[in-house]
């Protein structure tokens, strides 16, 4: 699989509010977290609801189908390690079944032919032993 970073970058720091979306990542399953007492969906994790101030959250499963809703392609490098990478697509993806939007990246595909709106699904990127990074590549007629 194609990766867009070097593994050295690698690098994971979650704490308790966004291990289980680390966790689920590495089972490779996408997650999104909702309040457990007013169902307000928190994406990125939160410890503390904005709506009503609760604390704990309940994790839901997401297909990992969506669309492009954003865009853009970095095309100068920021570190001499993704010198070898370029160019990349950095894009905000709307989840099908999710309310949530999800920034990534898009895999397998030329940066002229992105498109806002571009059907995409999950591809699991194990960019080193136990970090796994939900990534998108474009999804093929036969994806729903």
């Amino acid at each position: 699989m194609e990766t867009v970073f070097a593994p050295e970058m690698a690098v994971l720091h979650p704490d308790s509010t966004t291990k289980p979306f680390w966790d689920a990542c590495r089972e490779r399953q996408l997650v999104y977290p909702e309040c457990e007492s007013c169902g307000t969906v928190r994406m990125p994790p939160a410890s503390v609801c904005p709506k009503c101030g609760s604390s704990p959250l309940i994790w839901k499963p997401a297909t990992g189908l969506g669309t492009v809703y954003s865009y853009t392609v970095a095309r100068h490098s920021f570190h001499v390690m993704v010198d070898d990478f370029l160019p990349y697509v950095i894009a905000v993806i709307a989840l099908d079944d999710a309310p949530v939007r999800l920034i990534s990246n898009v895999l397998g595909i030329s940066p002229e032919d992105m498109y806002v709106g571009l059907p995409v699904s999950v591809v699991w990127d194990e960019a080193k032993p136990g970090v796994v990074i939900p990534r998108f590549q474009a999804r093929s007629e036969g994806d729903q």
